[in-house]
Parts: structure tokens; sequence; C-alpha cells
């Protein structure tokens, strides 16, 4: 008989979700397939981390570039900006992109 304070080892509420989770797999797929199956979760978990740090990084590029600078950057970083800002860019000439880029700017 367990005394107040004292702390089982017993699963509770959402333990059990996962137990049951991993218990499923190991029926549905077997235990041979278990690695794979954990490997491509990791693989997963890392191009989402990846894709997310990428989506960080040009927000940050896209707000430290002043309005002045806009028009000196390369083509592929004017795309950039564009689609962080949140700038269609299909038909546009480089001209109508620095311009809208500029107001976008200058409005933030």
């Amino acid at each position: 008989m367990k005394t107040r304070g004292e702390v089982g080892l017993a699963f509770q509420g959402f333990e059990w979700l996962i137990v049951v989770a991993v218990l499923l797999i190991l029926f549905l797929w077997g235990p041979e397939r278990l690695p794979k199956i954990a490997k491509a979760f990791g693989q997963a978990k890392k191009e989402f981390e990846k894709a997310s740090k990428e989506a960080t990084s040009l927000e940050e590029h896209g707000k430290t570039v002043q309005s002045s600078e806009v028009g000196s950057l390369p083509d592929e970083k004017l795309l950039e900006v564009a689609k962080t800002l949140g700038i269609s860019t299909e038909g546009k000439s480089r001209e109508a992109l620095v311009q809208e880029i500029k107001a976008r700017l200058a409005s933030t």
C-alpha cells in the first residue's frame, strides 16, 4: 500500500496513449520495420527544422534590407525578399518589383 506523497511508476493519461501507439505499430508493421519508421520520422523532423530555420533567416534578411539597397540586390535575392514580404513576382519587371518592395518596406 502506498503512503501519501509516495510516487509510483504507474502510467497515467498521455503515457498510455504512447504505449498503445508503440504496441500498435509493432503489431501492424512488425519489429523489423520499426527502425525504418523511426528513421523516416527523424528525417522528416530534420527537414522541417531546416525549412523553418531557412524561413526565419529569409524573414530576417527581408527585415534588414533597406529600401535604398533594394535596387542593387541580385535578381535571386530580390525574388527572395519579395516572397518574404508576400509580394507576387509573376509577370512583373525588375523595376516594378523594386518599386513594390520599396513601397512595402516604407509602409512597415
